[in-house]
C-alpha cells in the first residue's frame, strides 16, 4: 500500500521499521556506540559519505534512533528528522546550527522559561533578537526586517496556551527568506499540520507526549531533508546532542500508542475545561477548545478541531493555588506534562520562576494559575479531584 494513503495511527506503527535477520516483531535495540567495518577501505568511504543504513557512531546516528527519526518525520509531514537528548537540545541545536553574530531573529515573548534562556545566549553570542506578543500579526509584520534570517514560536504557548497563527507568520517571514521555526510540544504531532501551514523546522520535546509515560528524555528537529543533515545535523553530532539508542527505543513505543493517548487526553481536557468553566472560585479558565478562547477559531482551524491535552486554570493567587494543589489525589504535582498521569504544575515558581515579575505578569502568569497536563484518566474523576481540591 502506498505509505502516502495510510492514517498517521497506523505510520506511527509500522513507518520506518528495520528488522534483523532474525524478524523481531518488536523494533530492535542496537546499544551501541561505535561500529566495525569489514575493511579499511570500507571505514574510509563510509567517513566520506554514509549511505542511508551505514552507520559510525551513536553520536551521527544509530538503527534505532534511525527508525525513531524516519517515523516521527513521517508523521510530521517532513522529508528527515534528527533525534535529540533532549527537547531543549533540540530548540537550541535547531537555533544554534544556523545563526551568527550579527543576525536577526524575531520570537514570541511567551515561551518556556528554558526557550528563553537560549534566545538569551543567542543574543550574548551577537545575534540580535526582537519579541513580539505572538498573537499580534501587526506586531509580527512590523519587527519582521529584510534582513531578519528566522522566527520562533510555540505553536500553543507555555502555561497560558494562546494559539500562534502559523499560516500568516509564515507568510510574512518568507517573504523576506526568513526561516520559520517552531515549538510544536503543546500541539503534538496527532494535531500539528505545521509543515503544511508554512513551518520550515518543527521541534518537539518526545519527553512529553511522545514518551507519554515520564520515562525518558529525547527531542526531535524535523524539516527538510536539507536542513537536517546539512545543517543540524553537522551542529548536533559534533557537540554532542543526540538521543540515546535506548531512549529512542523507548520513544518508538511511544509513538505506538500516541494517537490513541493523545485523543483520550483531549476528550478529557474539554470535559474538564467545560466543567471547570464558569466556576467563581476561579477567575479564568483557558482551553483553546472553549469558544470563549481568544484564538478559538484559529485554534479549531489549525489544529483540526481540537483543543488539546492542556488546561490552565487561575485560582486567584499563590495560597489558593498551593491550597488546591496539596489537596490534590489524582493529579500529580510535578513540572513535565504529556503525561499517561495527569500533572499539575504552578508555572510562576517553577518553570518561569527565574522571570522577573513584570516579565510574568506581561505573559499572563499569576501566582494564582495552574497549568493542567491532562493525562489517561477518566473525565469524571479528574472533575472531582479538582472540584474537591477547590472545596
Amino acid at each position: 500500500m502506498s505509505e502516502k494513503n495510510l492514517h498517521p495511527r497506523t505510520r506511527a506503527v509500522h513507518h520506518g521499521i528495520r528488522r534483523s535477520q532474525y524478524g523481531e516483531m518488536a523494533e530492535a535495540l542496537f546499544m551501541t556506540q561505535g561500529f566495525s567495518y569489514d575493511s579499511a577501505e570500507q571505514a574510509e568511504a563510509r567517513f566520506i559519505k554514509s549511505g542511508p543504513d551505514e552507520f559510525i557512531y551513536a553520536r551521527y546516528g544509530n538503527p534505532t534512533s534511525r527508525m525513531f527519526e524516519d517515523r516521527i518525520a513521517s508523521l510530521e509531514g517532513a522529508e528527515d528528522a534528527f533525534a535529540t537528548a533532549s527537547g531543549m537540545a533540540a530548540v537550541n541545536g535547531a537555533l544554534m546550527c544556523f545563526l551568527k553574530p550579527g543576525d536577526h531573529i524575531v520570537s514570541a515573548k511567551a515561551l518556556f522559561g528554558s526557550c528563553l534562556y537560549v534566545l538569551e545566549v543567542l543574543a550574548r553570542f551577537g545575534v540580535e533578537v526582537s519579541y513580539v506578543d505572538g498573537t499580534d500579526l501587526a506586531q509580527w509584520q512590523a519587527a519582521i526586517r529584510p534582513d531578519t534570517k528566522a522566527v520562533f514560536f510555540e505553536t500553543m504557548s507555555n502555561p497560558t496556551l494562546e494559539i500562534v497563527d502559523i499560516e500568516a507568520v509564515a507568510k510574512l517571514a518568507h517573504a523576506v527568506g526568513a526561516l520559520v521555526v517552531v515549538d510544536n510540544v503543546f500541539t503534538t504531532p496527532v494535531y500539528s499540520r505545521a509543515i503544511e501551514q508554512g513551518a520550515d523546522v518543527v521541534v518537539y520535546s518526545a519527553t512529553k507526549h511522545i514518551d507519554g509515560s515520564g520515562r525518558c528524555l529525547g527531542g526531535v528537529i524535523c524539516g527538510t531533508r536539507q536542513f537536517v543533515r546539512e545543517v543540524a545535523e553537522p551542529y548536533l553530532k559534533h557537540t554532542g546532542g543526540a538521543i540515546s539508542p535506548f531512549n529512542a527505543w523507548l520513544m518508538l513505543g511511544g509513538l505506538n500508542t500516541l494517537d490513541l493517548r493523545v485523543r483520550a487526553q483531549t476528550e478529557g481536557a474539554l470535559a474538564l475545561a467545560t466543567a471547570l468553566e464558569g466556576d467563581n472560585r476561579l477567575s479564568r479558565v483557558i482551553y483553546p477548545g472553549l469558544a470563549s478562547h481568544p484564538q478559538y477559531d484559529l485554534a479549531m482551524r489549525q489544529m483540526d478541531g481540537a483543543g488539546g491535552t492542556m488546561v490552565a486554570v487561575d485560582l486567584g493567587s499563590k495560597d489558593a493555588a498551593f491550597r488546591a494543589m496539596n489537596r490534590m489525589e489524582i493529579f500529580q504535582i510535578s513540572n513535565n506534562l504529556g503525561d499517561a498521569k495527569s500533572i499539575v504544575t504552578h508555572p510562576a515558581t517553577t518553570t518561569h520562576q527565574r522571570l522577573s515579575d513584570e516579565v510574568r505578569a506581561g505573559l499572563g502568569i499569576t501566582p494564582g494559575l495552574l497549568r493542567l497536563s491532562i493525562g489517561i484518566e477518566h473525565a469524571d474523576d479528574l472533575i472531582a479531584d479538582f472540584r474537591q481540591a477547590m472545596a
